[in-house]
């Protein structure tokens, strides 16, 4: 009869990647059972962080939770496009609920349409200009998360 070890066998540093060709970075923040991400991935990964905008915050959240362990590209601007986002999500959410209120409904539904559209831009923009290599700070960012 055989067993099945639950135990995960140790890696050299540098391993192939699942595709077999190149090799996979070593990455000292990653944990032992993720592995590093490449420099494409890293970029791509940073980039959706930044297009999820127009989603709200929760993209950049996940990206951010999951992959920040794993590439510094994807770290960095994943926290970067968290901070962006986080507060104009809330701030929609309570225009949004505001604008049931029957008398300044109307005003709250065009504030609530405005600050979506100011971070779908913003989030493109970013989003463009990480997937070219660049990191991005946002002009008006408050960086509540470090």
């Amino acid at each position: 009869m055989q067993t099945v070890s639950n135990t995960r066998p140790n890696h050299p540093p540098r391993q192939p990647d699942e595709r077999g060709a190149g090799t996979r970075p070593e990455y000292q923040g990653a944990p032992a059972n993720a592995l590093p991400l490449t420099a494409s991935e890293d970029r791509q990964w940073a980039t959706l962080a930044h297009f999820g905008g127009i989603l709200g915050f929760v993209p950049s959240l996940v990206i951010y939770l999951v992959f920040r362990d794993r590439g510094p590209f994807t770290a960095q601007e994943s926290k970067e496009a968290l901070n962006f986002t986080l507060p104009p999500t809330i701030l929609a959410l309570a225009a949004w609920l505001l604008a049931f209120l029957p008398a300044v409904g109307g005003l709250f539904a065009v504030l609530n349409a405005a600050i979506w559209i100011f971070v779908a831009v913003a989030s493109v923009r970013a989003g463009i200009e990480v997937n070219r290599g660049r990191p991005h700070r946002y002009r008006w960012n408050l960086r509540r998360i470090r």
